[in-house]
């Protein structure tokens, strides 16, 4: 096989994704290093201002409105993106909610939170699959590296292991979408579609501003528990996101990547 340079390997020039979650915090990190390197990005967001405010920061980008639960809206999804640009390339389930939730939640908000973090990122996936199959853009013959597309599934280190009590609405969402990250790589590798997840862990995001409500003994408690003793910035996922859509990870399917100061090691 021949070598290619770093910046051939790093160029998504003529690729098309799309990134759900995609207008703030780690989907906007990612949607930013994607169209950083050439991709046009669908930035898919359920916050209509936010999405909007989005792509007026991020080049060869366009907002859509949606709801990841919605099967209806994610086919309306993907159509933009096919119409806009002409195809999809690369999809990132990002779109995520963790609200703390305890064994005296109801039903219905225990459904709500794997609705949207885990069969919204079922519906993207099968919707897009379809589309990426469609297109036929791998390389030939099957076995070569082309792919003809990327999925990145972003789950969290609670995939692996909790992070904190009243997270087991969101921890079993998570849990779930690595498991269904490995069985999806297998059912996708035949049509040369590689799956892979990046595991969070904690980001400095709108997302995480309860940790503002705590003490500054507490946050300095808190930080002491990650060995590098900080939050990450969100561009520390984009970049590994960036790694997994590129060319850099030709030889990966069915993978997580651990993103988290090193906090699952204390």
């Amino acid at each position: 096989m021949e070598q290619k340079t770093i910046s051939e390997l790093t160029n998504l020039t003529g690729k098309v994704a799309i990134v759900t979650g995609g207008a703030v915090g780690i989907g906007y990190a990612i949607a930013s290093r994607l169209a950083e390197a050439g991709a046009k990005v669908l930035i898919a967001d359920s916050n209509e201002e936010a999405a909007k405010a989005a792509e007026s920061k991020i080049p060869n980008s366009k907002a859509c409105t949606v709801d990841v639960s919605d099967e209806k809206q994610v086919e309306a999804m993907v159509a933009k993106a096919v119409a806009e640009f002409g195809g999809v390339d690369i999809l990132v389930n990002n779109a995520g909610i963790y609200p703390k939730e305890s064994l005296d939640s109801s039903l219905e908000d225990f459904q709500k939170i794997l609705a949207v973090n885990l069969e919204g990122a079922f519906l993207c996936t099968k919707i897009v699959a379809k589309q990426m199959e469609a297109q036929g853009r791998g390389g030939s013959p099957r076995w070569s590296s082309g792919a003809a597309g990327r999925i990145i599934n972003v789950t969290s280190v609670d995939a692996v292991h909790p992070s904190g009590v009243n997270l087991s609405f969101y921890d079993a969402s998570k849990h779930g979408l690595w498991g269904f990250t490995k069985d999806i790589a297998l059912e996708l590798a035949p049509h040369k579609i590689f799956v892979n997840a990046i595991a969070p862990g904690s980001i400095e995001t709108p997302g995480a501003e309860y940790r503002m409500e705590q003490t500054k003994e507490e946050q300095e408690a808190y930080l002491l528990k990650i060995p590098m003793h900080r939050q990450g910035d969100p561009d520390e996922i984009g970049k590994v996101a960036l790694f997994l859509a590129s060319d850099l990870s030709s030889y990966m399917t069915g993978s997580q990547i651990i993103v988290d100061g090193g906090k699952l090691l204390s």
